[in-house]
């Protein structure tokens, strides 16, 4: 399942940010993105990187952990065991990151999903899509700045070149509380159903039996 959260940062959230880094990248600060790819996608990663032990790196990770896992429909779609792993990118004229998949450990932990956290306005760079490979096509994104999309990290996908201006986003992994994407998505549905219920007719005899096979499924299925 590939879900977007279009609200995740407010502009002002965004803009204060974004300026941090780009004093960061002014300075000379950034690293080499293929410091933190395997082996086999130092290859295809080329872009710019904030440096993890750089003064500020703890604060904007702690800011876009601690907003992503209060999102209510993260909660429910994602339900995350452990948002492990944050990094600041930057792309900009001819940068890219090809083909790849995510690793499968990462820190010690699993990666079920990963997110995207846009942070430049698309109409301020062209190029630079985060396209996703599903069985039969491969649908591409270019967010408003501040949108988060979420998307299976065993999936195939890229950042394609980015032809003018920058491009700055936040990566992600995160283990969740229900390994399977299958089961993810069931879970979500029928907790979707379940508020929709309560929303138009109050707690009602259908409003329980949902919630009870809820919580049932949850307590075969959590990890």
């Amino acid at each position: 399942m590939i879900f977007t959260i279009p609200d995740l940062l407010s502009p002002a959230e965004v803009a204060d940010m974004r300026s941090r880094l780009e004093a960061v990248e002014k300075a000379a600060e950034m690293v080499d993105g293929k410091l933190t790819a395997g082996w086999h996608a130092k290859a295809v990663k080329q872009n710019q990187q904030l440096d993890a032990k750089h003064p500020i790196a703890g604060q904007l990770v702690k800011q876009v952990r601690q907003q992503t896992l209060s999102h209510p429909l993260f909660q429910v779609a994602a339900r995350p065991h452990s948002l492990h792993t944050i990094r600041f990118n930057r792309y900009s004229d001819g940068m890219s990151y090809g083909r790849h998949t995510d690793n499968a450990l990462m820190n010690g932990h699993r990666t079920d999903l990963s997110f995207t956290l846009f942070l430049s306005d698309p109409d301020s760079y062209e190029g630079g899509e985060l396209v996703v490979e599903g069985m039969d096509r491969e649908q591409d994104y270019r967010l408003a700045a501040g949108a988060m999309l979420v998307y299976p990290s065993s999936s195939l996908h890229r950042v394609n070149p980015v032809v003018s201006g920058v491009r700055w986003a936040a990566v992600g992994w995160l283990q969740s509380q229900i390994r399977d994407h299958g089961r993810r998505e069931i879970l979500f549905e029928l907790d979707t159903v379940r508020r929709s219920l309560f929303a138009q007719h109050g707690k009602t005899d259908e409003f329980d039996l949902v919630s009870k096979s809820l919580s049932n499924l949850l307590r075969q299925w959590v990890e």
